[in-house]
């Protein structure tokens, strides 16, 4: 414990301009609750669909650039997509690449154009005379026949270009049920029958993912192999933790590795592989032995794929706002996952590190945090330079503390109220802040960048020490909520919403923001 403690105060620690507790309280932005919300809407903004296309895809003349390259335009563009934010994108796309766009042919939800309209988010809408045709499908998140159908025409249109064309593919969350093309003599249900099985026996994504790429013409490469010779860019709004592009939508751009037998070895090991309907046979028997129907080694060299959008993004935007705001920022990590209730700890014995009310935090608190890592997806380098910052914070004297952290935590279901992770999240992580023997005055935020946590109106909550002092004061029993995962109806009823975060529909989806705010007020001069 020593060796690591030693680690965290050797790690090179940058100095910001220091600012005074005096000009914070003077800022009209004085509330914590306040500045956490406006930190949250600069991750929101950083991420819009418009934005990182415009930031990512530049046209001089007759030239593209994107990641660092240089494409030329000959009125040989072509356009596809497919996910929750593509819409967004394929506008602000057609708008730079103008005339030079020949046809084009987007998959996006079910009901997405009526429901940007009402939110006011007519920007992420195509012109009139787009050239850019709109399909809907995938009701409630799920592949079905009028997804099949913009699939099938996103196909077709990838089929029929040449070495001179150049198909800019758009990607973004959701995208995988947006473009179910099972290949024949399998039928759509079928397919989907074979991933519910292995997901109700226990089967880890990377193992669905394998196994959806191999029952797929357009994912795991196929796309990419669809529209060779021509030259592929595919622009993508991560919503994956570490942004790996072969999960990104079940990489339709990315050539999958998997193995021959690996497959078989899947469906083998979940005891499916005597159920299989004979048309899933016909399609996998390729793959029996060594006659793997892989998409060949070409794809990757006529494809640039670029994340254009990602947590990591989020995370830098937002903290660039809090250095606005006064706030000295400290990015803990964009991979925060696992059980609520093992992250709402962390941020608690966090939230007690950087205000313990001694000299220094005691190692104990310290080997705690670190213990936690693995739980929640958290390396122990960025822990440790995280509580790095934080003891230096406390030392000098700095202004209050930002700590911004992103990812996708889980939440066990034990009841049927209505709620989502990130409010369930900031519930729990108040919880934790209200047991403090010593109240650090400590804010938190959590919430999803698509405007949207679980089945509810609200994108997450706010929370703070004071949290369970005032529900008890209004009658609320949060335990009770808890159980029955009602987070949502918890925050509805308490101070009349005020704790819930609300910014609508937001048109993108780069997973969770979480902000923590340590008010200065909390901690000792050390000196």
């Amino acid at each position: 414990m020593a060796q690591i403690l030693a680690l965290s105060r050797s790690l090179h620690l940058q100095h910001p301009l220091r600012v005074s507790l005096t000009s914070l309280r003077s800022r009209s932005m004085s509330s914590l609750d306040t500045r956490a919300r406006a930190v949250f809407s600069a991750a929101l903004e950083g991420v819009q669909p418009d934005i990182v296309v415009r930031r990512s895809l530049e046209r001089h003349g007759d030239k593209l650039l994107v990641g660092g390259q240089s494409f030329t335009l000959t009125n040989n563009l072509y356009l596809v997509g497919f996910g929750k934010a593509v819409l967004g994108m394929a506008a602000e796309a057609e708008r730079i690449v103008g005339d030079h766009l020949i046809k084009g042919v987007v998959s996006v939800p079910h009901g997405i154009q009526k429901t940007l309209r009402n939110h006011g988010k007519a920007k992420m809408l195509l012109e009139n005379n787009s050239r850019i045709t709109v399909m809907e499908g995938a009701k409630n998140n799920l592949p079905d026949a009028d997804a099949q159908k913009s699939a099938d025409c996103i196909r077709d249109l990838a089929s029929g270009l040449t070495e001179k064309d150049l198909l800019l593919v758009l990607i973004s969350g959701g995208g995988s049920a947006l473009l179910p093309a099972p290949a024949p003599p399998m039928s759509l249900q079928e397919k989907q029958d074979v991933t519910r099985k292995l997901a109700a026996a226990g089967a880890t994504i990377q193992e669905l993912n394998t196994v959806r790429r191999a029952l797929s013409l357009l994912k795991g490469g196929g796309l990419a192999q669809c529209a060779s010779p021509a030259q592929v860019v595919a622009l993508i709004l991560s919503d994956v933790i570490g942004d790996p592009l072969d999960l990104i939508a079940s990489g339709p751009t990315v050539r999958s590795d998997s193995k021959p037998e690996e497959v078989w070895d899947i469906l083998n090991r979940y005891k499916l592989s005597g159920t299989l309907p004979s048309s899933v046979k016909e399609v996998l028997r390729p793959h029996f032995g060594s006659q793997v129907q892989e998409k060949p080694e070409e794809v990757k060299d006529h494809v640039l794929n670029v994340v254009i959008g990602s947590n990591t993004i989020a995370l830098d935007c937002a903290s660039r706002k809090a250095v606005e705001l006064g706030l000295r920022p400290v990015i803990l990590s964009p991979g925060v996952c696992g059980d609520v209730r093992s992250v709402s700890r962390l941020y608690g014995l966090l939230s007690r590190f950087a205000c313990f009310p001694e000299k220094e935090p005691p190692p104990e608190l310290a080997a705690k945090i670190l213990q936690l890592g693995p739980e929640v997806g958290v390396e122990s380098w960025d822990l440790c330079r995280t509580m790095n910052v934080l003891v230096g914070e406390r030392k000098e004297g700095w202004g209050a503390t930002c700590l911004l952290a992103g990812g996708e935590p889980t939440v066990q279901l034990t009841g049927k109220g209505r709620g989502g992770r990130n409010q369930e999240l900031a519930l729990r992580v108040g919880l934790e802040l209200s047991r403090d023997e010593v109240k650090s005055g400590a804010v938190f935020l959590s919430g999803g960048t698509d405007g949207q946590d679980g089945p509810t109106e609200a994108a997450g909550a706010v929370a703070s020490g004071e949290l369970m002092e005032e529900a008890t004061s209004q009658g609320l029993d949060i335990d009770g909520f808890l159980v029955n995962n009602n987070s949502f109806t918890f925050f509805s009823q308490l101070s009349e919403g005020q704790r819930l975060l609300m910014p609508g529909l937001t048109g993108t989806n780069v997973m969770d923001v979480h902000v923590m705010l340590l008010p200065p007020s909390a901690q000792r001069d050390m000196q």
